[in-house]
């Protein structure tokens, strides 16, 4: 492809793929998740261990599920594509809805705002700041955090992913030295902490799908990699082979990094602290504890920049199928990156960023989240039933989506029975979609008004001279096959 063409160029090989899994993952959830799942496991330190262990493997099946999609329908947009491509236009509407007005803005501010409060822990004391000051420092920090972070994915891509590589090696650094105090701990018969490991008086099982949804916040971030399928080299190679890398290490590093924590932290005290990892490395490191809370801000710096990069793309998505408005499917001209879709997201972060009830709103959606992505993997059993024959470079046996899907289901069923109104306020907000579908695509996009058309030709033709940008100019043909499915 001539390198003067407009176009969202293939430019992540397998180790930026495993930093585009590994970076989005390791957040704030494996410095946050430990004491949600303690606490709705009534304080056994084994229980714990096992929803972590199950987390993990759950979470490696439904990115294998989305390997397999990924390689047989190779277009940008994960679920969101795919259930498009297999059920409906509708079902597809609402899950970008509910991703772009709510899940990923909220996600990017929560994570990015962990970022703030561990950087300022750094220097907090020393500053004598109060409580309120230091929220409203915290807030600024995070905010111009999103601001870099989306300056730098519009102006160069490959600086982007580059960065993603280099912040993922620094967070796994810093949870492998996590990982080495606890083991020098064991080492030295500190292992009170796993003896009558199972044993608790206060174990509910309703309460275990909320700690599976404290774990699987952790390992959120499994799905995004397919988001970004048409910048992958190689994609039915690398996209696998980058997902069983990437969710292998994971997983390893998460359940030692609970081992280790238990070596220094006691049930009670783990329940009791607001940042698990500045409590471990305190008595551990001293002095030098700054250092685990420089590691915590990098590895939230990485996740943020690597939920940015993929919504983005599922922004792009949604636009270039008439989903959102047509300037948002656009590129610009020197930096070929989708400008107009990241430049959509910072206001939307920013205000979720100065809200107080962004861990409400993500509590609400996660029903939602977890019922889309379970349709999405139903496309899998769908599509081998109706083509059998269809191409498929990466195939996982059947018994893993079905597995997947039976999990996802049980989980949102059993999260109704413990907390039905909550559940309930996340399907309305998903279900106020329907209406915005029905006017704003089905409507507008079959018989357009002339007014509607000449004032959006308008707006395009504005935002395509502030933005400089066009539509891609080429597209690979290996995308046309989608087309010819039905």
């Amino acid at each position: 492809m001539p390198s003067d063409v407009v176009v969202l160029k293939r430019q992540l090989g397998l180790w930026s793929c495993v930093g585009m899994v590994i970076g989005p993952i390791i957040g704030s959830g494996i410095f946050i998740s430990p004491k949600g799942i303690l606490q709705n496991t009534g304080g056994s330190v084994g229980w714990a261990l096992m929803i972590w262990t199950a987390c993990g493997v759950m979470s490696m099946l439904g990115a294998l599920c989305m390997a397999e999609l990924s390689t047989t329908f190779p277009r940008s947009g994960g679920d969101f594509m795919y259930i498009m491509i297999g059920f409906n236009k509708m079902l597809a509407f609402l899950r970008v809805f509910t991703f772009v007005a709510i899940v990923r803005p909220a996600s990017a501010a929560v994570v990015s705002m962990t970022m703030g409060n561990y950087l300022l822990a750094v220097f907090r004391d020393d500053c004598g700041m109060t409580d309120e000051t230091g929220e409203i420092v915290a807030k600024l920090l995070a905010a111009c955090m999103l601001c870099v972070i989306f300056a730098l994915n519009v102006y160069s891509v490959p600086t982007t992913y580059r960065l993603q590589v280099v912040l993922s090696a620094a967070k796994v650094l810093g949870l492998v030295l996590i990982i080495f105090l606890g083991f020098i701990r064991i080492c030295q018969g500190y292992t009170s902490n796993f003896e009558n490991a199972f044993k608790s008086d206060n174990l509910d099982i309703g309460n275990i799908p909320l700690a599976f949804y404290s774990g699987l916040f952790a390992y959120a971030g499994w799905h995004f990699l397919p988001q970004v399928t048409e910048e992958v080299e190689r994609p039915s190679r690398n996209i696998p082979l980058a997902i069983i890398i990437s969710m292998t290490i994971v997983t390893i590093i998460y359940i030692l990094a609970n081992v280790a924590y238990f070596t220094v932290l006691s049930p009670e005290e783990l329940l009791t602290s607001k940042a698990v990892a500045s409590d471990f490395a305190l008595p551990m490191l001293g002095s030098w504890s700054w250092i685990i809370q420089i590691c915590v801000a990098l590895s939230c710096i990485g996740s943020t920049n690597g939920v940015i990069f993929a919504a983005s793309r599922v922004i792009y998505s949604a636009s270039r199928e008439g989903m959102l408005p047509e300037f948002l499917s656009m590129i610009h001209i020197r930096w070929l990156s989708p400008l107009p879709a990241a430049a959509l997201l910072l206001p939307l972060c920013l205000m979720m960023l100065s809200g107080d009830n962004v861990f409400t709103l993500i509590n609400y959606m996660s029903v939602s989240r977890w019922i889309f992505l379970a349709i999405s993997v139903a496309v899998i059993p769908y599509y081998r039933w109706k083509y059998p024959d269809l191409h498929r470079p990466f195939k996982v046996p059947l018994i893993v989506p079905i597995l997947f899907i039976f999990l996802s289901i049980f989980i949102v069923v059993m999260s109704f029975f413990k907390d039905p109104l909550a559940c309930g306020i996340g399907l309305l907000i998903s279900i106020i979609g329907i209406p915005l579908y029905i006017v704003c695509v089905v409507w507008f996009w079959r018989e357009k008004p002339v007014w509607f058309l000449k004032l959006m030709g308008k707006v395009t033709l504005f935002m395509q001279k502030l933005m400089f940008v066009i539509h891609q100019e080429e597209e690979e043909k290996t995308f046309l096959i989608i087309s010819d499915i039905k």
